[in-house]
């Protein structure tokens, strides 16, 4: 299948489960997402995997043996490209629409500190300072978990403090309900995005290492 956007049905289909997430909707709704939210996603996942890589695009039921939420389904679509552990690229549809992102998301004990070990590195701190300066120029979001105290180990006047309290860091856009989400031209902008990202996943690819 060739990517030509995600129609109104998609961003539909998820005003209707946030509604109303049953068993019963599922099933008798399961048609709508297969083919409006499943198909292009993958289609359009397909034809970014050359340049990015392959893809994991996420089941829609949600692990609820744990969870006080029961509702069994997750309420947006996302899609993944792993590069390294918890990080990578990002797309996602939703009834906020699309949005797309790179970074890490998580980092164990060991991974954490070394990240937190160079961003503190007068060298390779000031590069993802600039890259971050940068993401947020274009119009990215930098979000993630972030401690409101100051890391054990570092002076609180540290002159990266705020990144040094990232426990992740992410660079998110949100593209929302812009008509090209529904052309082939979502591509390009997915693309763009990604590429924009490229530079700070590949920071925490080299300086993840624990």
């Amino acid at each position: 299948m060739e990517f030509t956007g995600f129609p109104v049905a998609a961003l539909d289909f998820y005003d209707d489960l946030e509604v109303d997430n049953t068993k019963s909707f599922w099933d008798k709704h399961k048609n709508v997402y297969e083919e409006s939210v499943k198909a292009p996603m993958t289609a359009l996942c397909e034809a970014l995997g050359k340049e990015f890589g392959e893809a994991k695009i996420f089941r829609p039921y949600r692990d609820v043996r744990f969870a006080k939420d029961k509702t069994p389904y997750k309420t947006h679509q996302g899609a993944f490209v792993r590069v390294a552990d918890a990080t990578g690229w990002y797309v996602e549809v939703s009834p906020r629409g699309v949005r797309t992102g790179g970074g890490y998301y998580h980092a164990e004990a060991p991974r954490l500190a070394a990240l937190r070990e160079a961003i503190a590195h007068d060298t390779y701190g000031a590069e993802l300072a600039r890259i971050v300066k940068e993401l947020e120029r274009k119009g990215f979001t930098i979000g993630g978990d972030v401690l409101k105290t100051t890391p054990r180990g570092y002076d609180k006047d540290h002159p990266r403090i705020a990144l040094l309290r990232h426990k992740s860091i992410i660079a998110g856009r949100l593209i929302g309900f812009e008509p090209v989400i529904h052309t082939l031209r979502l591509l390009d902008v997915v693309r763009k995005d990604w590429r924009a990202t490229r530079p700070l996943v590949e920071w925490a690819q080299r300086h993840g290492a624990s």
